[in-house]
């Protein structure tokens, strides 16, 4: 029996997708999703993770982000999208990210609509998952409250 090559990405990305969807993270999946978020977070602020499939994603981006979320000051909103996989969703969600090219993984910071915070994939992949916490706990300290 021969499986589809979407059924496979989908069965091997899960666990991925519930590494941060188990911490209340939000996936947005279609690029309206993306865009309804962002006039969302035009009145707070907005955690966005840009996923990935990657081993920095899963030993120090997913991980990183975890413990940040564990701070007393949070993001209003967190949401997530999936490079790779959602491709439009990533697409859109990456025109909010400009001037930065595209990076995954990534985390960005938004207050008020506004990106504030910016996290490359060139500053995840030789950072650990306690460095990125701390660069994130620090920057919601900084704009979430």
């Amino acid at each position: 029996m021969a499986m589809s090559f979407d059924s496979y990405m989908k069965d091997m990305v899960k666990p991925m997708r519930e590494d941060l969807t188990r911490l209340g993270i939000t996936e947005l999946l279609t690029p309206e999703q993306v865009n309804e978020a962002m006039e969302k977070s035009k009145d707070g602020t907005m955690l966005l993770v840009i996923n990935s499939v990657c081993g920095c994603a899963a030993g120090q981006c997913r991980p990183g982000v975890a413990k940040a979320l564990q701070n007393d000051t949070l993001p209003t909103y967190t949401y997530t999208v999936f490079a790779g996989q959602e491709k439009d969703a990533t697409a859109k969600a990456r025109e909010y990210l400009a001037p930065y090219p595209p990076s995954s993984p990534s985390i960005a910071l938004f207050k008020d609509g506004e990106l504030a915070h910016f996290i490359q994939r060139h500053q995840i992949e030789d950072r650990s998952a306690d460095m990125i916490a701390g660069d994130l706990i620090g920057a919601f300290n900084q704009y979430c409250k």
